[in-house]
């Protein structure tokens, strides 16, 4: 049976998979992202885990990756200096160029967009036609799903939540380099810098909070809180049928989530109150399925390109 390959390229670890219509997900393979050696060598190993995993029957290619993503033409236009000589590079045409592909599409979509698709594929969100998608771990990343179809907006960065300009951030550093920004204040080093003693991690933070400690507890809560508000915000002016969150710092326990749905449920009208608010339920492997139904949508919208059987 056909195939697509869906590729979850990130800042350390770039990982692919064969992907069947029915979601069905192959040997997953990785390796290191070369991200410091520029983007031609990220290139070079995306291509090779793609012939690794793919083969004659691979009708598409999806991939998820770090950045603002120009998904029209699969070119990266915004990064942080995680990727040096990442803004610029081509990534659909670099990779067309590199697996010598002339009849299959390419799609190249946002990180974050993509778990947003693999979660409204086949995770939490399956059941809903709209979704907003929240990441919180090392940074604070969103994206949002209307009626199926991912939105990115006029400049391809749909549901950013992270840089929400959020009270109780003022004079905190956002990793855009603008203070007051969500980021600062509820990603996971955000949550490390408050606490304040060197050594002590994010989850060693969490565990003193479910043990009680009063100075972890408020750190925790002020996170949880402000990412409620800026996600309140958001649900409001979307009106999405569900919330879905995810990322290292969403693997906490209910001393974080308690006080991210009390904020949610307490800042919205009556009417929005009740909006499922759900944890990411597709796994480590939901970017390579988001990229990876990017690609079957894009075969199915193009008879004219290999399809699928």
């Amino acid at each position: 049976m056909s195939h697509v390959v869906g590729v979850d390229l990130g800042g350390t670890k770039t990982a692919a998979a064969r992907v069947a219509p029915d979601g069905t997900l192959g040997e997953i393979v990785s390796a290191p992202t070369p991200a410091l050696r520029g983007g031609q060598a990220v290139l070079d190993v995306v291509a090779d885990l793609v012939r690794r995993v793919g083969g004659d029957d691979t009708v598409g290619l999806g991939v998820g990756t770090a950045g603002v993503v120009d998904a029209t033409v699969g070119r990266i236009i915004s990064a942080t200096d995680t990727f040096s000589d990442w803004v610029g590079t081509d990534v659909a045409g670099g990779l067309r160029q590199r697996l010598s592909w002339s009849d299959r599409p390419i799609e190249v979509i946002n990180d974050v967009d993509a778990h947003a698709l693999g979660e409204q594929w086949l995770g939490a969100a399956r059941d809903h036609g709209s979704v907003l998608m929240v990441a919180v771990g090392t940074g604070v990343g969103g994206a949002v799903v209307l009626d199926g179809r991912l939105w990115t907006g006029a400049h391809h960065v749909a549901g950013e939540i992270g840089h929400v300009p959020t009270p109780g951030a003022e004079g905190l550093y956002c990793a855009c380099g603008r203070p007051g920004h969500l980021e600062a204040v509820a990603a996971g080093p955000a949550i490390e810098r408050m606490y304040g003693v060197d050594g002590v991690d994010g989850r060693a933070i969490m565990a003193r909070a479910e043990a009680g400690e009063e100075k972890a507890l408020a750190v925790v809560e002020r996170a949880a809180s402000s990412l409620g508000r800026a996600i309140a915000g958001l649900v409001t002016v979307l009106d999405p049928a569900c919330v879905v969150i995810g990322g290292g710092v969403a693997l906490a326990g209910d001393v974080w989530w308690g006080p991210l749905r009390r904020t949610i449920r307490d800042e919205l009208v009556p009417i929005l109150a009740d909006i499922p608010v759900l944890p990411a339920a597709a796994g480590p492997s939901a970017a390579i399925l988001g990229a990876a139904k990017r690609a079957l949508d894009s075969v199915a919208a193009h008879p004219h390109q290999r399809s699928l059987t």
